[in-house]
């Protein structure tokens, strides 16, 4: 088992090269930049922050940084927030991130197990249905709907769950 891991964390090492390769590519020739949709800027502002960014280099060489820089952790700078790298934003963001994740996946684990426990017992009679029913809709209505329900929901109608935020802020 310990040999099929392995190799399989092998195999992705290429195949995350080339996703990063070929998205590197797609996002520099396509058409426009970072900072053409910023209204107002003059030719000599644009100009210069695209020599402060390195966009002005030739692609090889900027695709040469960029490896380099993804080995050494280093995601560059953001273009949206200037005072800010790209890595320090990521780092902000990932310890919410990673205990919303957690708590879902746990949330998940206790639900299914419950639910499945109570279709188990309950085969063919109305619990095992009511289970497999919430479970087909859970699974066919989109995010995109479902989600402001949920927030209808537990948000403003029970009040158990903040709509926005995290924490004080």
């Amino acid at each position: 088992m310990l040999r099929y891991v392995f190799r399989r964390l092998l195999t992705a090492i290429p195949t995350l090269f080339v996703i990063v390769t070929v998205a590197f590519f797609l996002i520099r020739v396509a058409p426009g930049g970072p900072f053409n949709q910023e209204r107002g800027l003059s030719p000599e502002i644009r100009a210069n922050l695209e020599a402060q960014f390195g966009l002005g280099d030739p692609l090889w060489l900027q695709y040469v940084h960029y490896l380099g820089n993804l080995l050494r952790g280093n995601f560059g700078p953001s273009y949206n927030m200037p005072d800010f790298t790209v890595t320090e934003l990521f780092a902000k963001g990932l310890p919410i991130s990673v205990q919303l994740g957690s708590s879902a996946l746990l949330l998940a684990l206790l639900l299914g197990s419950v639910l499945g426990t109570v279709a188990a017992l309950n085969q063919n009679k109305l619990g095992d249905y009511a289970v497999i029913a919430l479970a087909t809709a859970g699974s066919t209505i989109p995010t995109f709907v479902i989600a402001p329900v949920i927030q209808l929901l537990f948000g403003l109608t029970w009040k158990l769950l903040p709509i926005g935020g995290w924490g004080d802020g």
